[in-house]
């Protein structure tokens, strides 16, 4: 198993590609996940928590949809979770290539 600190900040960046095709975040990030776990260290544990994070940023996404429409707050529902999902993507890679915790907030643990 090696240590490639590059790769597990290309992972965390990936998820930027919500931004630009809509999707890619998540799938882009699984791949690399799914590929690399057993061949590169700690790919196992940041690709749980960048899975864990997407999934839930999606979740929180399609249930500020009912919010728009019944009491209006899910505007700002929706701009809080593209600020968090752009902001610590970024963070993440930072800490990821100086070999420190990444920690992604209000993320439910759903692959262990």
């Amino acid at each position: 198993m090696r240590e490639d600190n590059q790769l597990l900040v290309l992972t965390h960046l990936s998820q930027l590609l919500t931004y630009i095709t809509g999707f890619g975040g998540l799938i882009v990030p699984l791949i690399i996940w799914l590929t690399q776990k057993d061949k590169v260290f700690k790919m196992d544990e940041h690709g749980k928590k960048i899975v864990n994070f997407q999934i839930s940023m999606f979740i929180y996404a399609i249930l500020s949809i009912p919010a728009i429409i019944l009491i209006g707050l899910g505007f700002l529902m929706l701009i809080v979770i593209g600020v968090i999902a752009f902001v610590f993507p970024i963070i993440n890679a930072i800490k990821a290539s100086n070999g420190e915790v990444t920690n992604y907030p209000l993320s439910i643990t759903f692959i262990k």
